[in-house]
């Protein structure tokens, strides 16, 4: 942990130098200037190192919430200042041809537009972050039973709430879950950032979902990351939600059954690592099948075990541009219904954020599914 937090200081230090460098010494401002653009840039670096030790538990976020949306926030400006710089740096170095005159007079116009388009994007991310719309999305299956035709499943997923977003977070959440009346809900992990002890009343309103089939649930990587994966699986079964771990339950209408599987993330080790022979354990073949897994990636298991829709968040659709290209990278789907192999994924956005309480051409999102036949 000791040499995790040296590394992020060090990168820290380095991108606040490179900016001070790029931002004021580069267009040549007077001294004083530039003192001011260290100043902030320093008050900006310790607001960053003091966000992550409230992400990380070391400082109580229900004391110190204002601490985490600050410096998260910055980072995400300190990022779109860093795109903007090199960019600027780009068309610096074209214009060094002309002579150093052209150049100076590119920087001292570029730089006060990186700065405003940075502090766009950040402040237009922060508005975009902040409520999530409920995404409808219609799901055809042949196999689906008749009686299970138009059945509907709101997909809760990568709430974080903790650092930044509190109780009146997640309450808004289930608010607009419950006024889509859904049949099932599914919370696909990452739900937290944080320690129970710390975040558990923060997650507390999800206890008042309602879904005649239930409240199911699936744990996701964070919850491993904060180190107390079970003990917050155990806290949300005291709120009424069914834990899938490796398991499956099942769902009744009429006379006819399906499936709703889960697993845990691959960060799992131990009794806690993902295993889909366990979750599909006697499950009838031809049972229509839903499986809960937090990555899109876990497809890559389910293949030929006869899973009908598999429901995951996680990418949270890349967040910050131009992240979504690096995510595309790592997990076959990154929003909305693809497909890995024989196996149909369904990808949410996510309702929360990670880090940044800031989301630039990555909406958050509470898909509701409507299943038919056919």
């Amino acid at each position: 942990m000791s040499i995790f937090v040296a590394v992020v200081a060090a990168l820290l230090a380095l991108l606040t130098l490179l900016l001070h460098r790029r931002l004021a010494v580069a267009p040549d401002w007077p001294v004083p200037v530039r003192r001011l653009v260290l100043l902030l840039l320093v008050v900006g670096w310790i607001a960053v190192f003091a966000a992550f030790a409230v992400q990380g538990g070391v400082i109580d976020p229900r004391r110190a919430r204002w601490v985490a949306w600050f410096g998260m926030t910055w980072l995400a400006f300190a990022w779109y200042l860093l795109l903007g710089v090199l960019l600027l740096g780009i068309v610096s170095l074209a214009t060094r041809l002309a002579g150093s005159q052209a150049r100076r007079r590119t920087l001292r116009v570029g730089t006060p537009v990186v700065v405003l388009a940075a502090l766009g994007a950040t402040a237009y991310g922060l508005g975009e972050a902040a409520q999530p719309s409920v995404t409808a999305v219609t799901v055809r299956d042949a196999d689906l039973p008749t009686e299970f035709d138009g059945l509907r499943v709101a997909l809760v997923t990568d709430l974080h709430v903790g650092p930044v977003r509190d109780a009146g977070f997640t309450r808004r959440v289930v608010d607009q879950v419950n006024a889509q009346r859904p049949d099932v809900v599914v919370l696909a992990g990452d739900l937290i950032d944080g320690k129970v002890a710390q975040v558990s009343e923060a997650l507390a309103p999800l206890a008042g979902l309602e879904a005649p089939l239930g409240v199911f649930a699936v744990s996701g990587n964070h919850e491993f990351i904060s180190q107390e994966a079970d003990a917050w699986m155990d806290d949300w079964e005291t709120l009424g939600i069914d834990v899938l771990r490796n398991e499956n339950a099942t769902l009744t209408r009429g006379s006819a059954t399906i499936s709703m599987a889960g697993i845990h993330d691959e960060t799992g080790r131990g009794p806690d690592a993902p295993s889909i022979d366990a979750a599909l354990r006697g499950v009838a073949a031809d049972t229509f099948t839903v499986l809960a897994a937090h990555q899109p990636k876990a497809a890559e298991s389910a293949r030929g075990k006869g899973v009908d829709l598999q429901l995951s968040g996680h990418t949270h659709g890349g967040q910050l541009w131009p992240f979504r290209y690096a995510v595309l990278l790592q997990q076959p789907v990154i929003d909305g219904l693809g497909t890995v192999g024989d196996v149909p994924v369904l990808t949410s956005r996510g309702a929360g954020a990670w880090g940044p309480p800031v989301r630039v051409l990555a909406p958050p999102e509470i898909p509701v599914i409507t299943l038919r036949v056919g």
